[in-house]
């Protein structure tokens, strides 16, 4: 059966206290950079992140842009990023004169690799950016541990992983500054927007400086230094604040969702989901999957095939090194990250997603591979626990 509607691949679930908070930020006055809600949504980021101070601003892209500037990385510097990411890792390193280097995807999490990070370390490098991909958390030990033998910043990706751990601790402060993002495909938004947590109350007030046009805050419009304008709005604040009081419950949907997919998916013949660390806890932004030739479908006819039931999709992302800008004369290979490039597929994965809408992708994808649908299956809901074959999701 073909639907007439499309299944998104994301978009906010908006259910919250949402409205009335706006309403109260306007009611106020108080709706640019100025007002209570900007403290309070990064009290409550820094709170759930473990983190001593956390600095908003206009985006996730902004906040790597900013931190870069705070730990002085500039032109003729290095800093080691995955190639299998968004463009933003790299973009933001060339904002501030640097040099992206590009690392290779690990075969087992599919996160940057660490092994490969420590091939690419030059007399230049300043700096290691891992990305928490999909919201998989990369081994930080060993990130941490080629910096500090290079001495080294690490500057944190967690734009995908707001509520992931790695070894029972939240991602975000396990570097010495990290980001995420409020985007509005992400397990929270605020419109745009984003946050930049650390551990060092010097290098946030560097932030703070810095974001706010580098106005000194003690002697308003006298500039010691070049800032930018990176700040986010009372009213944007006022969204993530309500947004972030809903966290939990975001996270269970997403956990739930992904284990219908795997237990749904499980069978399938040349589909293979994105594996879970055991020292990790996945908050499951997205739900990748890569489609490999047993399957029968190429991933771009899957993708095809899909749509015209109604279900949308989204390719992995194109390697960065393979993008105009950031081509290099060195003919690297980065096996992994080309592979996940060429076959990964990312499934609709927003919170809102409905059980029988799930079921809909589910059994699509089955009768594409030649299989029935899937045999046994009974859903059941019950306050917050589903049943799924017998095994209870919490």
């Amino acid at each position: 059966m073909i639907t007439k509607r499309m299944i998104p691949i994301a978009e906010p679930v908006i259910g919250g206290r949402e409205l009335a908070y706006v309403t109260d930020a306007i009611r106020s006055g108080w709706v640019s950079s100025k007002g209570p809600y900007v403290e309070m949504f990064e009290a409550a980021v820094a709170n759930g992140c473990e983190a001593v101070q956390a600095v908003s601003v206009s985006s996730g892209t902004t906040g790597l842009h900013l931190a870069f500037a705070a730990l002085g990385i500039h032109r003729g510097d290095e800093v080691i990023v995955p190639t299998f990411s968004f463009v933003a890792v790299a973009s933001t390193v060339k904002h501030v004169g640097a040099t992206p280097v590009f690392a290779d995807s690990d075969p087992y999490h599919w996160c940057i690799d660490p092994v490969d990070v420590e091939r690419r370390i030059t007399s230049r490098t300043r700096a290691i950016m891992p990305v928490h991909l999909y919201g998989h958390p990369v081994d930080m030990d060993a990130i941490n541990d080629i910096a500090r033998r290079h001495h080294l910043w690490i500057v944190e990706n967690a734009a995908e992983a707001l509520g992931s751990t790695y070894k029972g601790k939240p991602v975000g402060t396990l570097g010495d500054v990290g980001i995420f993002s409020f985007y509005g495909n992400k397990l929270i938004t605020s419109g745009e927007g984003g946050m930049v947590v650390t551990n060092d109350r010097v290098l946030a007030e560097r932030m703070r400086l810095l974001r706010d046009h580098g106005m000194d805050p003690s002697r308003p419009y006298w500039h010691p230094v070049v800032g930018y304008n990176f700040r986010l709005t009372n009213l944007q604040a006022a969204v993530g604040l309500a947004q972030h009081e809903q966290v939990d419950t975001f996270l269970r949907a997403k956990q739930q969702i992904a284990e219908r997919y795997r237990a749904g998916l499980a069978e399938v013949p040349g589909l293979v989901c994105q594996p879970t660390a055991d020292w990790a806890t996945h908050s499951s932004w997205l739900f990748a999957i890569m489609v490999e030739p047993a399957f029968g479908l190429t991933r771009d006819q899957l993708q095809g095939a899909l749509r015209d039931r109604g279900i949308d999709t989204r390719r992995a992302a194109y390697e960065i090194h393979t993008m105009p800008p950031y081509r290099s004369r060195e003919r690297r290979r980065y096996p992994v990250a080309e592979r996940l490039s060429a076959q990964g597929l990312h499934l609709p994965s927003g919170a809102g997603l409905s059980v029988s809408d799930q079921m809909y992708v589910i059994d699509s994808i089955r009768d594409l591979a030649g299989l029935s649908s899937w045999p046994g299956a009974t859903w059941s809901v019950n306050g917050h626990a589903e049943v799924v074959n017998g095994a209870v999701l919490t």
